[in-house]
């Protein structure tokens, strides 16, 4: 390879740089504003200082105690509510998306074609078209404003059980389950010796999408709830900013507590994401491969 080539491939390449830095600093500045903007007070948001900066009085510790303490620690009780429909809507996603994804890909049945083209047009249905129809469904059955009403809806996953689909059908070999059937082995345990294990990285991959896809559902919570007891931490940040722009919140100036809020809420996130990256990443990496 000549000098010449060799020093034409970056300037080939810095456009995509530039972009891609773009990109990190449009999605990283709003991150970095939040944790700015959560160590000050009302005189510190609002005293015309900068606002990608920190004030001089840094207070992260007093926020905290008053965002767990406003209004007899409502807020904790979000966080709990978010983790409770973000656990159930995620696992229970997860083991539908894994078993439809599985059937579609490795049996044979009557209407299979048909079934799993209607699984891939949910795909193109928008979340937020679904809640009114839902919403009319669910109040019929007595179930508006209690936690099934946002648990069962988060159980339908579409892209899991095509991302289940398409890993199932490459990942697991067909002769493998057939050697095990010879062996003896049922169905369900061939599943779940067998093809389980070689599904794992794809199965974690869409366990973590629909934990974080549950987290941070507001329109269906928004419109199955009136309880605010029962409300996860997006929708009731929500709330927040309303009494706020309306000046309802007496001397407690609310704006400190969303920005820190909507920080902590962010923590949880980014602890999962972290503790299942390596599976992520590794899901990847097969899928690529193959």
């Amino acid at each position: 390879m000549s000098a010449r080539s060799r020093a034409r491939r970056p300037q080939r390449h810095l456009p995509l740089q530039v972009l891609l830095g773009f990109l990190v600093v449009y999605f990283l500045v709003p991150f970095w504003w939040v944790i700015v903007n959560s160590s000050k007070d009302a005189s510190g948001l609002f005293g015309g200082g900068n606002t990608l900066w920190f004030a001089d009085r840094i207070d992260y510790l007093g926020n905290l105690q008053q965002l767990f303490t406003y209004d007899n620690g409502i807020y904790g009780r979000w966080i709990l509510n978010s983790t409770l429909y973000a656990i159930a809507g995620g696992v229970g996603a997860t083991i539908l998306a894994v078993m439809a994804g599985y059937g579609f890909a490795k049996y044979r049945f009557a209407a299979r074609r048909f079934s799993f083209a209607l699984v891939l047009g949910a795909l193109m249905v928008p979340a937020t078209a679904l809640v009114i129809p839902t919403f009319i469904m669910f109040s019929g059955l007595g179930l508006t404003n209690t936690i099934w009403a946002v648990i069962l809806p988060s159980l339908l996953n579409p892209f899991g059980v095509y991302l289940m689909h398409v890993y199932a059908r490459d990942a697991v070999p067909d002769e493998i389950l057939d050697a095990a059937r010879a062996d003896g082995a049922g169905e369900l345990r061939t599943f779940l010796q067998v093809a389980f294990p070689l599904m794992r990285p794809a199965v974690v991959t869409v366990l973590l999408l629909s934990a974080v896809a549950s987290w941070n559902n507001y329109f269906l919570p928004l419109a199955m709830l009136s309880d605010n007891r029962l409300f996860p931490v997006t929708v009731g940040l929500g709330l927040w900013q309303g009494i706020a722009s309306a000046n309802n919140a007496g001397t407690t100036s609310l704006w400190s507590l969303i920005i820190l809020g909507a920080l902590v809420s962010v923590i949880p996130l980014i602890i999962a994401f972290f503790t299942l990256q390596r599976h992520w990443r590794g899901g990847l990496s097969v899928g690529g491969l193959r």
